[in-house]
């Protein structure tokens, strides 16, 4: 399948897009270092990829920060290589959280108990969706680009089933105010 990368400064004068290979992606730093480079000063810097008709990601930076990541679609994404490079970092992230607070994990480990002895073998024939399982649908942060007009519902109704990939990312840097300077990439 075919992929499509474009990085987008932000600049004093808006947004500067540059179509990007992601040949030399392994990792999630790899991108975050690929995006960095396109940076003016400390300013935002968003990546957009799309897998044709499957799924599409973004990711911001912001100077030193953090990147803040969204995906449309996990399970779609983690069957591809930079896709998984995103969704393995979400996962973890969000297993992370999960030990965060550890009356949390005692309560949830009670309630476990309690309900493994109450399981049928019918059950027993069910897959587990476990720690670490890609979810179906939208993961990440729906709120990364709220500051630039784009309301979080407004991302997930863009990654809603039936959502075409490319149309979103238009629709995206629509909101953004780039959306030329990202066709004449594409």
């Amino acid at each position: 399948m075919a992929y499509f990368a474009a990085v987008l400064a932000r600049t004093g004068a808006g947004w500067d897009v540059s179509e990007t290979e992601l040949d030399d992606v392994e990792t999630l730093a790899d991108l975050t270092d690929l995006a960095r480079e396109a940076a003016e000063d400390d300013d935002t810097v968003l990546v957009f990829i799309e897998q044709e008709d499957a799924w599409f990601a973004l990711l911001r930076i912001d100077g030193e920060d953090d990147p803040r990541i969204f995906v449309s679609d996990a399970a779609a994404a983690a069957r591809s290589s930079y896709g998984a490079v995103l969704t393995d970092e979400l996962i973890e992230q969000d297993g992370e959280a999960d030990f965060d607070d550890l009356d949390g994990l005692v309560a949830e480990l009670d309630d476990e108990d309690d309900d493994a002895t109450a399981e049928t073998e019918d059950d027993e024939d069910e897959p587990a969706a476990g720690r670490g399982a890609t979810p179906i649908g939208p993961i990440g942060d729906s709120e990364l680009l709220t500051e630039y007009g784009m309301a979080a519902a407004d991302l997930l109704e863009l990654a809603g089933e039936g959502a075409a990939p490319g149309d979103a990312l238009g629709e995206i840097a629509e909101a953004l105010g780039c959306s030329e300077v990202l066709e004449a990439v594409r």
